[in-house]
């Protein structure tokens, strides 16, 4: 058995007080390992805190785990603070905008990108509008444009393969971009 860590500068005495008083200040920042029945728990945990002597701390679930511990089902530590599951929804925004960075819109469409998530397209749709206040297409195609103007600024490559590049499918459509959010045209920014 792995010998108990100590989260941060917590120290074992200050964790056992946070736990035994259930301390909501404490959540997420350390969890509880079990001996006796080899499950950890959120310092917030409602089941009969368990003798002092048979508990040792953790700085993460996955420590915990790593330790041998399986999670509690009652005070479910996969919702603690600062999990994926606490922040909610933002999560999944913060997936889909990383792969659209990565380019995932340039060769799929939303629907594609909902399915990676594993959540519908429609609601995916209403995730960006609460919390990006833009489609995904339209965080695409303007990280498209951005990714083009970076590259006009910083390489002296041919403006139809910057155009490629960035993820546009045809120079039409670059040059269309550009209008629309510069009011000029990609050639003007090289002269």
């Amino acid at each position: 058995m792995a010998s108990p860590v100590q989260p941060f500068s917590l120290n074992l005495e200050v964790c056992d007080r946070a736990r035994l008083a259930r301390d909501p200040a404490y959540d997420g920042l350390f969890f509880t390992g079990v001996r006796t029945t080899k499950i950890y728990c959120r310092p917030v945990c409602p089941v009969r805190p368990a003798k002092s002597a048979n508990v040792s701390f953790y700085p993460s679930a996955a420590a915990a785990e790593r330790a041998g511990f399986r999670p509690c089902l009652r005070c479910r530590p996969e919702t603690a603070p600062g999990s994926p599951a606490w922040r909610g929804t933002a999560t999944t925004v913060g997936r889909a905008m990383r792969l659209i960075d990565e380019g995932f819109l340039d060769s799929s469409s939303v629907e594609g990108l909902a399915e990676r998530l594993g959540i519908g397209s429609r609601h995916l749709s209403r995730l960006f509008a609460t919390h990006v206040g833009a489609s995904p297409v339209q965080v695409a195609a303007t990280k498209r444009v951005q990714r083009a103007k970076r590259l006009i600024d910083e390489t002296p490559m041919p403006l139809a393969e910057i155009a490629f590049a960035s993820g546009f499918g045809s120079l039409r459509r670059f040059n269309d971009a550009f209008k629309a959010s510069y009011s000029r045209s990609p050639s003007s920014f090289r002269e």
